[in-house]
């Protein structure tokens, strides 16, 4: 019989059911304890039932987000080592993310290596590291979600800040972010 303590534990908080599941499958066969969770509740009863060794969160969930579950995740599990994980990565959610004690903030997709990788302190390997400058749509995409944030995600304050009109701000929040 495996005693908890001879594997790690990986905690992966998604909404999507099938991401959570495949990533678990994932972390199991490289040899880590996986444990699943699909909103904030359910992530903050795992990391103080468990005190798991990682984490991936999602950013994006029904109800509270990952940046609230990361700052009372590692009020319960301090020891827990976390990366948020996003399908809509902007500078100033990463930086947000960070500064609440994230370790790493991945943009899906990202496969379960990626991942693992992003918890490896030591990472010094820069040659993967695209240096060339976002682009104007990109910067501007980044900057409405800032000001997104910042209002606390009211769209008509939001869209008074910008100098847009609600409805067409809603539709640029509807798109995806620009790649590069």
């Amino acid at each position: 019989m495996e005693t908890k303590n001879t594997r790690k534990t990986i905690l992966v908080v998604d909404d999507d059911q099938r991401f959570r599941k495949r990533l678990s499958r994932a972390f199991n066969r490289r040899g880590l304890e996986s444990i699943t969770a699909g909103n904030f509740e359910e992530g903050l009863r795992a990391f103080a039932e468990h005190r798991p060794d990682m984490a991936v969160i999602d950013l994006k969930m029904p109800g509270k987000s990952g940046i609230e579950l990361l700052g009372e995740a590692l009020k319960v599990s301090p020891g827990s080592r976390i990366v948020v994980l996003t399908g809509y990565g902007s500078i100033a959610t990463a930086i947000e993310a960070v500064k609440k004690g994230a370790v790493s903030y991945l943009t899906k997709p990202a496969d379960a290596s990626e991942i693992l990788g992003a918890f490896d302190p030591d990472k010094t390997d820069t040659a993967d590291l695209d240096l060339t400058p976002p682009s104007l749509a990109r910067l501007e995409w980044e900057h409405i979600n800032r000001v997104m944030a910042d209002c606390g995600n009211n769209i008509s304050e939001a869209a008074r800040r910008l100098g847009l009109h609600r409805r067409t701000l809603q539709r640029k929040l509807q798109k995806f972010p620009p790649r590069k």
